[in-house]
């Protein structure tokens, strides 16, 4: 795996990219008008994007029909020294469709438990969370 990162402007805009040619753009959130993530909210999408890749792949596996999948994170960083790691990351993942609560919550439990490489690539003590919420409604275990 190989990605090349390029600065774009004078200040701290880069254009990520991998070999595919398939392009992010980070910045620095704290100034005005940033064009791109910044390099944690983009940790943010890699650990959403990996466990979502895999609990669809799960679910499509066991027949479940997803008619709509998106998913909210939150992350909570420590405030104590200056490069401010996360202490928390909790995601909600929202799925419409004909889908059992259950395996949905299976499906995120073995996303993070088995196969999701991004949240294994974090510090062990970051504590990640998740919910799922079917058709509006809150699963339960």
């Amino acid at each position: 795996m190989k990605i090349k990162l390029s600065r774009l402007n004078d200040n701290f805009l880069f254009e990520g990219y991998n070999e595919q040619g398939n392009k992010i753009k980070l910045d620095n959130t704290t100034l005005p008008q940033a064009e791109g993530a910044s390099p944690m909210e983009a940790v943010l999408m890699a650990v959403a994007g990996c466990s979502g890749i895999d609990i669809i792949a799960i679910l499509k596996k066991q027949r479940q029909q997803i008619t709509n999948f998106s998913i909210e994170v939150e992350g909570e960083r420590m405030q104590v020294d200056e490069a401010k790691p996360f202490k928390s990351i909790h995601l909600k993942f929202i799925i419409d469709g004909e889908v059992e609560p259950r395996k949905a919550l299976k499906a995120a439990e073995l996303s993070f438990e088995k196969y999701c490489s991004v949240s294994k690539s974090l510090n062990p003590d970051i504590k990640i969370s998740y919910e799922a919420v079917i058709n509006g409604n809150r699963a339960e275990d």
